[in-house]
């Protein structure tokens, strides 16, 4: 059994891949991304599916269910990794034999939350991709998940946000 860990780290320029070229639309362009997996080298429609970290049976009802149809009809899915509505949307896409890139707010080759490493195991085994554009020694705080959700939107072409407080990182993806 192979784990992220134990993963190659990549670096890669949003311009060097032509699906990531969609950043270099956003405010403060990442200028380089670190990933471990398989990136599309080809645009695909790319929907982002995030929400609240504590979804009601309704939500992770909804949740899964768009993931894995879109998933299953070769849209991507992208999202956080996070618990709730994250963790739903990217293992439902992997469950549909889709793609997902799952976008992290810290470095890598650290998972976090860590009881999703199981998940990011199977992003990879599943051929798609874990992304961050922070170096090793960064020092996450609150302010890391906004910058890691502009990433996320200035990935997608639409973004579903599938259950929320009015008060949350997610309305600010969107």
């Amino acid at each position: 059994l192979f784990t992220t860990f134990s993963m190659k780290i990549n670096k890669i320029s949003p311009r060097e891949n032509v699906y990531l070229q969609i950043l270099e639309n956003i405010a403060n362009a990442p200028k380089s991304l670190n990933y471990i997996g398989i990136l599309p080298n080809e645009r695909k429609p790319t929907v982002a599916i995030v929400g609240t970290r504590k979804p009601t049976v309704y939500g992770k009802e909804v949740t899964h269910r768009i993931a894995h149809e879109l998933a299953q009809k070769g849209v991507v899915i992208i999202s956080g990794l996070a618990f709730g509505v994250d963790y739903i949307a990217q293992a439902s896409a992997v469950r549909a034999g889709g793609t997902t890139i799952a976008v992290l707010a810290n470095a890598l080759p650290d998972i976090r939350p860590a009881s999703n490493r199981a998940l990011a195991d199977a992003i990879i085994a599943s051929g798609s991709a874990i992304v961050s554009e922070k170096e090793e020694d960064y020092v996450v705080g609150k302010w890391s998940f906004l910058e890691r959700n502009r990433i996320i939107s200035g990935l997608a072409d639409a973004v579903i946000i599938t259950e929320a407080a009015s008060r949350s990182g997610s309305l600010n993806t969107a």
